[in-house]
């Protein structure tokens, strides 16, 4: 049975949405950052899986879509889902924040935890035992 433990981030009111708040240290030197993405909260673990660079300190951003190949005249780029994406500043590898999943490497995943919100506390849990995962290992 997994026990999890509860750790009090801060207030909602200091992370508005498309900010977010890093947490040093947190299951050890890395911390976590808690991201307030359209008013949901979300926390990954502050550790790029490719080179361990720090993931959270990272460039916010969303995804390119288009209507047809950009190479077409005419074509419409788009960009959606502002500040759902975390890019690591060292290599730039993006993230979904809300799942962990790299969009550069589908095997690769960075540690995401559970987030609630109890009253104005913004609340992360995490397992009582450190889990070892793929996305502790550095991926080349």
């Amino acid at each position: 049975m997994t026990q999890l433990k509860s750790l009090i981030i801060g207030k909602v009111q200091e992370i508005p949405p498309g900010e977010r708040k890093i947490v040093v240290p947190f299951r050890g030197r890395a911390g976590i950052g808690v991201f307030n993405v359209g008013g949901i909260f979300y926390a990954v673990r502050n550790i790029c899986p490719h080179k361990h660079g720090p993931l959270c300190t990272g460039e916010l951003s969303g995804r390119v879509t288009t209507d047809s190949p950009p190479s077409n005249d005419g074509s419409f780029i788009s960009l959606e889902g502002l500040g759902e994406i975390i890019r690591c500043p060292w290599h730039q590898w993006p993230f979904e924040i809300a799942t962990g999943r790299c969009l550069v490497n589908s095997e690769v995943r960075v540690a995401t935890y559970p987030v609630k919100i109890k009253g104005d506390d913004v609340v992360v849990k995490y397992n009582v035992t450190p889990s070892h995962t793929k996305h502790s290992r550095e991926i080349l």
